[in-house]
């Protein structure tokens, strides 16, 4: 009769080579002094490949173990299984378990615990934020900041590159830059970066923005915009990346180790610092034109902004009787 083979979950079976099933392997060793020598088989050979039942039927294990089906299935009761398909079973279930805490802590990360409470999940967040703002405050080149905004101001043109969530970022920055009269353009997408960065010249600046600085089309888009001849940055908490490597110079940011994984807000936040300072050191440069472009700029948006109220306009508006009724 042909092994009925049962389905195990492809997250299992993903697992196979690296977590043992260690609830499993307790029991095995609890019952070792009750087995014969011949389950004592099953058991050492279960003991060096825990999860060999993931891949395999029942007859594959008695193989394996140089046992027959009926002693792996008078094994598995021993052990506290009703048969062989439960045991599997159970195993694919723990790893299972195993897995998704493998996935929280690469995901969510080793500082924030799945039923930790909402008062020490805020706390640790605040300690990381603050952590990684400080420490990228202490390497800081205020020297080279001061240089690279020199550089901007007085730039013909500025190109930011950032892919995903480091898009954002190089958009907040060219929308900013923009408003005080930088001529510059940001790209997330690599064609249009390309083509932008094939076009520079000594005369323009180029900024790469990524926190990993491993981002395969910052990085060609930097590298390009290198070899056009532009002066170019990169913005990376990796000091010793591809990015940094492609580029004049480097603003290294620092993420407190214990916080979420490198594409986290935390490292949106530090690099946000980064970019603010150095849009404030750009507009030190040339007041006059800041001044003027955010005064033109705010006056061309001024008819789109509600006016502001005061308690009583709200109150009147809500449909409460105005001051001057109240007096009559």
């Amino acid at each position: 009769m042909k092994e009925k083979r049962i389905p195990v979950s492809a997250t299992a079976m993903r697992t196979f080579t690296r977590e043992p099933a260690i609830g499993v392997i307790n029991r095995i060793k609890a019952r070792l002094p009750e087995m014969s020598g011949t389950m004592r088989k099953i058991a050492a050979f279960l003991l060096e490949n825990p999860l060999a039942p993931l891949e395999g039927s029942i007859g594959d294990l008695a193989r394996s173990s140089g046992t027959s089906a009926a002693t792996v299935t008078r094994f598995c009761r021993l052990i506290g299984y009703p048969g062989y398909a439960s045991f599997r079973v159970s195993i694919a279930t723990e790893v299972g378990r195993t897995s998704a805490q493998d996935t929280w802590t690469t995901d969510i990360g080793r500082a924030f615990g799945a039923d930790d409470p909402a008062s020490e999940v805020l706390s640790t967040l605040m300690n990381a934020h603050i952590r990684s703002l400080q420490e990228t405050a202490s390497i800081m080149d205020l020297p080279l900041m001061k240089e690279i905004s020199r550089r901007i101001a007085s730039s013909t043109h500025v190109d930011i590159y950032g892919v995903g969530g480091s898009a954002v970022l190089a958009g907040e920055l060219q929308a900013r830059l923009y408003r005080i009269g930088i001529n510059s353009h940001y790209w997330a997408e690599v064609h249009a970066g390309l083509t932008s960065a094939a076009i520079q010249d000594a005369g323009c600046v180029a900024i790469g923005i990524s926190n990993t600085g491993r981002t395969k089309e910052t990085v060609q888009m930097l590298s390009q915009a290198h070899r056009a001849g532009a002066f170019t940055v990169a913005i990376s908490n990796n000091p010793t990346s591809a990015l940094v490597e492609v580029a004049d110079c480097q603003i290294i940011t620092s993420v407190f180790e214990r916080f979420l994984q490198p594409d986290d807000l935390s490292a949106k936040h530090v690099q946000l610092m980064v970019l603010d300072l150095l849009y404030l050191l750009i507009a030190q440069e040339d007041f006059g034109r800041t001044t003027t472009n955010l005064a033109a700029s705010a006056m061309a948006v001024s008819d789109h902004r509600q006016p502001g109220r005061t308690r009583d306009t709200a109150r009147e508006r809500a449909g409460a009787v105005s001051p001057a009724r109240e007096r009559i």
